[in-house]
């Protein structure tokens, strides 16, 4: 039976960044490698809200993105 087991986790946090021409919001990401794998949602968020307080954009939203390594 095949698993999956992570490889990495990343953070990403959101931000907006203006309007275009559409006046739709530009969205602009940083993404923060080599998070630990056993980090929990409460501390991803507010490491997230930490580091989001240190931008002068506003804060849009804080993601998670896990890479998985499938194996039998």
């Amino acid at each position: 039976m095949a698993q999956a087991m992570i490889m990495d986790t990343k953070l990403r946090v959101l931000f907006e960044n203006g309007l275009d021409s559409k006046g739709e919001a530009v969205i602009k990401t940083k993404t923060f490698s080599n998070v630990r794998k056993e980090a929990t949602a409460d501390q991803l968020f507010q490491a997230g809200q930490a580091l989001a307080s240190l931008c002068s954009l506003p804060l849009v939203n804080i993601e998670r993105a896990d890479n998985y390594e499938i194996v039998l």
